[in-house]
């Protein structure tokens, strides 16, 4: 009897022992997590998430070895930008962010640039701006999807570069339908 008593409390400090690493290691991600604003804890708390999901989707062996490690590399670098973006921004705000390797560029570009030929901060088909790159396993390409009005202000902004330098240009392309937005109505009809 005594001794299966001893082998259970031998089992019970085993799995203790086994379990506290991974208790620090939360606790200590959720104070790393605490330097920052709900949103990029929400943030990084949907990247947790987006990890469980592969990790679990791998365990049932319903994706591949090579989709499960570059997905969760992808994560690790959006992780890795979010926190950056918060430390230097001091702001408690992030754009939506997309990590792509080299042969992804298809995927968020119709007509993809060749990767590494642009500069940090250049803004590519009106939709995104380039972050900068990460390693983490494989290189990630880094970019921010420009919001809305900010996707509205930039084509404004070319549409009135072009008519100043060529005006016409700029009027043939409103006869062709080419224009983005419509005149104010000035008053009710």
């Amino acid at each position: 009897m005594k001794k299966a008593g001893r082998a259970h409390s031998t089992l019970a400090l085993v799995i203790l022992l086994l379990c506290l690493p991974g208790i620090a290691t939360a606790q200590s991600r959720q104070s790393s997590d605490a330097e920052f604003g709900p949103v990029v804890r929400a943030y990084l708390g949907y990247l947790k998430n987006e990890q469980e999901v592969v990790d679990d989707r791998v365990s049932r062996r319903e994706v591949t070895r090579n989709y499960y490690v570059r997905n969760s590399n992808r994560i690790r670098a959006l992780r890795q930008t979010a926190i950056r973006i918060a430390r230097e921004t001091r702001n408690d705000y992030l754009p939506e962010l997309e990590a792509v390797t080299g042969d992804e560029f298809h995927t968020i570009f119709e007509n993809p640039p060749r990767p590494g030929a642009f500069d940090v901060g250049q803004i590519l088909g009106n939709t995104f701006r380039f972050i900068g790159t990460v390693r983490s396993g494989e290189l990630f390409y880094i970019f921010a999807r420009l919001d809305p009005y900010e996707q509205a202000e930039l084509i404004e902004h070319e549409q009135q570069r072009g008519t100043v330098a060529n005006p016409q240009a700029g009027n043939s392309a409103q006869h062709q339908g080419a224009a983005t937005s419509r005149p104010r109505r000035v008053g009710s009809p």
